[in-house]
């Protein structure tokens, strides 16, 4: 097992520790080999702040498919459930596979799952980068003299 040590690219960042995990997380992975590839999906920008993840699900209904998003994670699972007829039929060949999925997409804190269609056997789920007012670059003033202003909004540890 390969491990690699980020203690110097920490030393000067603050609040980075996720990007840690997340990198732990990919190391766990493991190789090309372990990473499935079904279904296949294309990851597209659309505009500045516009994305769209398609997925290629052939073979799947609407209420097949779910789309979850948790904190920072977009989860993608379908399933699609055989019926009495379907499981007595017999293919000579079968390249058009309904087996269950699921994807997972670590996102960004500032991209919003805003949308989701299913339109010719493609899933489309569109997000957007939105920075909150918050987040937005803001000037700080440089105070002279001994005491400092406390900005607007922090409170003392």
């Amino acid at each position: 097992m390969r491990t690699i040590d980020f203690t110097p690219v920490f030393r000067s960042t603050v609040g980075f520790d996720r990007m840690a995990r997340l990198m732990d997380d990919m190391m766990r992975a493991g190789d090309a080999a372990n990473v499935p590839a079904y279904p296949p999906y294309n990851i597209e920008k659309l505009g500045e702040d516009d994305y769209r993840i398609t997925m290629a699900v052939a073979g799947f209904g609407e209420g097949d498919l779910d789309i979850t998003v948790e904190d920072t994670t977009l989860v993608i699972s379908g399933k699609v459930e055989k019926t009495e007829e379907e499981a007595n039929r017999s293919f000579l060949h079968r390249g058009i596979a309904t087996r269950a999925f699921e994807r997972r997409f670590q996102l960004a804190e500032t991209i919003k799952v805003v949308g989701a269609s299913v339109e010719n056997g493609l899933l489309h789920v569109d997000l957007v980068h939105e920075v909150p007012e918050e987040k937005k670059p803001r000037k700080v003033e440089i105070a002279s003299g001994v005491s400092t202003k406390r900005l607007e909004g922090t409170q003392a540890a």
